[in-house]
């Protein structure tokens, strides 16, 4: 499908970002009921941690195969494969109810997780002008956050008389039908164009790249902060601040609520501007402020202050990062390069969900799981300021 098909565009577009939602509703679900799970099956923090860490491990290790898979063939079929395995789970997620269980189920839910989020973020560029990439990048995502609004300020008043296993069954069933209605009105997947067949021996060559390079230590921070936060926020506020659920589930959903907009503007102002490092160095440099007085503010005002100030930066350059590599070395393994960036994004996206669970246990404060996530973000400012050189050369 062109650019200019307007008559199908725009649904098309609504219909990716809902279908993105589901994804967001199942995995915020898990972290804004996580206070409950833990207790209905007895688990310990870490245990807990080590759900999300599983699903984040199978997700970075199958990002470079979806990458070169999505290059290699079309990738609406392994879009459409990955939704429907990710909903199944979900619905089994509701019904067993031992550890081992549920962690071999979020780990095969990363296995299809990976198929849908890189097919489906060129699934959406191909909608979009090549001058307009970080734009669409950024688009993708705001249906993860959009639905965690929705999910954190009605959640807690829905779970107390249905239940978090009913909840999950109605969200693999909004997920289900989604993807229904994303196949019927994308018909057919179109035949792909003749050309040089991508190779995974290209891969190798890629990494040595240093914009590659760079943009992997920027891309670890990215996940590592905004899972880590998001994840842990609920049982951050109910543990150490005393807060209730709904309570919890409010701020939440005020985080999501200010992330989700701003999400799309980052990668606006980044193509409006063409000053992608700008939104990038700009966005870790708040987050290193927030991270950094978190659990140092009193009271539930601060704390909320914070909150939204975290929120505002937490992945405003999220369309920006993903489009730099391309900007410098072209479109044409874009699938393995945005692979390979969101393998490192789910490295540490899977390290730090565990080791702030680890700290959690360790010392009974989350102070300093939420402090080495400060420091991991002027790491990656220093990235950041590294990759000047390589854009200024290639524009």
């Amino acid at each position: 499908m062109t650019v200019t098909d307007t008559a199908r565009r725009r649904p098309l577009i609504t219909l990716l970002v809902v279908c993105q939602s589901t994804i967001g509703l199942i995995f915020g679900g898990i972290g804004l009921f996580l206070p409950l799970i833990r207790t209905d099956l007895g688990l310990s923090f870490t245990e807990a941690g080590t759900l999300a860490a599983a699903s984040n491990l199978t997700y970075a290790l199958m990002q470079v195969p979806s990458g070169y898979l999505a290059d290699r063939f079309t990738p609406r079929r392994l879009f459409l494969i990955g939704l429907l395995g990710l909903n199944v789970l979900s619905a089994l997620f509701a019904v067993l109810d031992t550890y081992p269980l549920l962690l071999i189920d979020q780990a095969l839910a990363g296995f299809f997780r990976a198929l849908v989020f890189t097919p489906g973020m060129l699934l959406m560029t191909q909608l979009f002008p090549p001058g307009r990439r970080a734009t669409a990048m950024g688009l993708y995502v705001v249906g993860g956050f959009s639905s965690n609004v929705l999910l954190s300020a009605v959640g807690p008043l829905l779970v107390g008389p249905l239940g978090w296993r009913l909840l999950f069954l109605l969200f693999s069933g909004f997920g289900l039908l989604a993807l229904v209605l994303y196949r019927f009105l994308a018909g057919a997947a179109p035949r792909r164009e003749p050309g040089d067949p991508v190779r995974f021996a290209d891969l190798p060559g890629l990494i040595r790249q240093r914009i590659i390079q760079l943009t992997g230590v920027i891309q670890f921070t990215r996940l590592a902060v905004a899972q880590g936060f998001t994840f842990w926020l609920p049982t951050y506020l109910v543990v150490d601040r005393g807060q209730s659920l709904a309570t919890a589930g409010l701020v939440a959903a005020l985080a999501s609520a200010i992330s989700a907009p701003v999400n799309y503007l980052g990668g606006y102002l980044s193509d409006r501007i063409n000053r992608p490092l700008l939104v990038i160095g700009g966005s870790l440099t708040v987050l290193t402020v927030g991270l950094t007085l978190l659990t140092y503010v009193p009271g539930m005002l601060g704390v909320l202050g914070v909150v939204a100030l975290i929120s505002m930066a937490i992945q405003v350059y999220f369309g920006p990062l993903f489009a730099l590599p391309l900007q410098v070395l072209g479109s044409g393994n874009a699938g393995l390069i945005s692979g390979f960036g969101n393998f490192c994004a789910n490295l540490g996206s899977f390290a730090l969900v565990y080791a702030l669970g680890a700290v959690k246990d360790a010392t009974g404060s989350f102070r300093a799981g939420f402090l080495s996530l400060a420091v991991l973000c002027v790491v990656a400012l220093i990235a950041t300021r590294l990759t000047r050189p390589l854009l200024r050369r290639a524009g």
